[in-house]
């Protein structure tokens, strides 16, 4: 008989002879009705099962359960219940950054291992300068939730939220190399942000535009 112990939100479960294929995400919901993660795609594209596995954030959907004997795994009810919210949490609530509500928990688990990675200084794809991440910009905070869908687009106030408990905890870390004037300067959201345009794209649009004038130019 096989014995696996898997520790979910800081309590211990054993599991007899767990058939292996198990994902994680179904450990929870159907063996231990653990339902705040949710199955949204099943293929680790809309990030609605994201949990925490010692810290860092993971589609649940596409990880077997056997291989996190020993992990610290957290999921949404680990970070806040509704008698004691997280600040993350109560930022959602008060910016209202969900709708229907069915990614909020992986947006919530996804954004709070975001919080610690720039509190880390990582950089992302859109960082200007690795060795200064500024990751309190509107444009890096848009990049690393890029892996967390909402189709109810509430992605505006899910910023808001965000940038509201960084800004905080910046605030409060005295030593931070981070400059908080630089940050607010970009942090007005009024729509959805999208990267800019790539030189391809660019080169597209030129050659199209000189089409036309060779074309305006014609009697």
């Amino acid at each position: 008989m096989t014995t696996l112990t898997l520790t979910i939100n800081k309590r211990d479960y054993q599991f007899d002879n767990l058939d292996t294929r198990t994902t994680l995400l179904d450990v929870c919901r159907q063996h231990l009705q653990i339902t705040g993660p949710k199955k949204g795609c099943d293929h680790g594209q809309c990030g609605a099962c994201t949990m925490l596995i010692n810290g860092q954030r993971v589609n649940s959907c596409l990880t077997l359960a056997v291989m996190h004997e020993g992990d610290e795994i957290t999921t949404i009810e680990g970070i806040g219940m509704p008698e004691s919210l997280s600040a993350l949490q109560q930022a959602f609530a008060d910016n209202d950054a969900f709708q229907c509500g069915y990614c909020t928990p992986g947006q919530i688990c996804s954004a709070t291992a975001l919080i610690e990675e720039v509190k880390q200084n990582w950089p992302s794809y859109v960082t200007a300068d690795l060795k200064n991440p500024d990751g309190l910009l509107v444009q890096e905070i848009a990049e690393r939730m890029s892996g967390n869908i909402c189709r109810c687009s509430a992605y505006p106030n899910i910023i808001k939220a965000i940038s509201q408990v960084l800004e905080s905890q910046f605030l409060e870390k005295s030593d931070t190399d981070v400059s908080i004037a630089n940050a607010k300067n970009g942090s007005q959201v009024t729509g959805i942000w999208s990267p800019p345009p790539s030189q391809t794209q660019l080169g597209n649009a030129s050659n199209r535009q000189q089409a036309a004038n060779t074309q305006g130019g014609r009697s």
